[in-house]
């Protein structure tokens, strides 16, 4: 597959579990995964993918404060001509009541795909799957047209 995803819990959160879980069906499935581990800064996420040429950027966050964390990310990985796909999961903000908003507030912020904390993680291998081989098809797509 050849695939690389860069994984890791951004901000000052030190929750593994979810990470780890993920990290186990990626790997299964044939990805090559790169775990960045927990408090992760945006700096770390951007190097990673740069280093790596990442096929997909993956951010965790379970103590709630990725609308603060995750600001600016997008900005960066595009300053640093990655194109990765991008995914953030888990218990993203205090209180989320509406799902819906918090899905369309990371999505605002440029994120591929928004998961809660209870997506099981084979829909997470599967949709990126589906994610990786559309880009993979655009990217040779305009290749054959130049």
């Amino acid at each position: 597959m050849d695939q690389t995803v860069i994984l890791g819990v951004i901000g000052s959160d030190a929750h593994v579990v979810g990470i780890t879980i993920i990290e186990q069906a990626l790997t299964a499935a044939g990805f090559d995964v790169e775990n960045l581990g927990v408090q992760t800064s945006k700096a770390e996420f951007v190097s990673a993918a740069t280093e790596h040429d990442a096929d997909a950027v993956l951010v965790s966050s379970l103590y709630g404060h990725a609308r603060q964390d995750c600001r600016g990310l997008h900005e960066r990985l595009a300053a640093a001509d990655c194109d990765a796909v991008t995914y953030i999961g888990g218990n993203l903000a205090v209180g989320q009541d509406d799902w819906s908003e918090t899905r369309s507030h990371f999505r605002e912020l440029g994120f591929d795909r928004v998961f809660d904390a209870a997506t099981d993680p084979a829909a997470v291998v599967s949709a990126l799957e589906r994610d990786v081989r559309t880009a993979e098809s655009e990217t040779e797509r305009v290749r054959l047209n130049s």
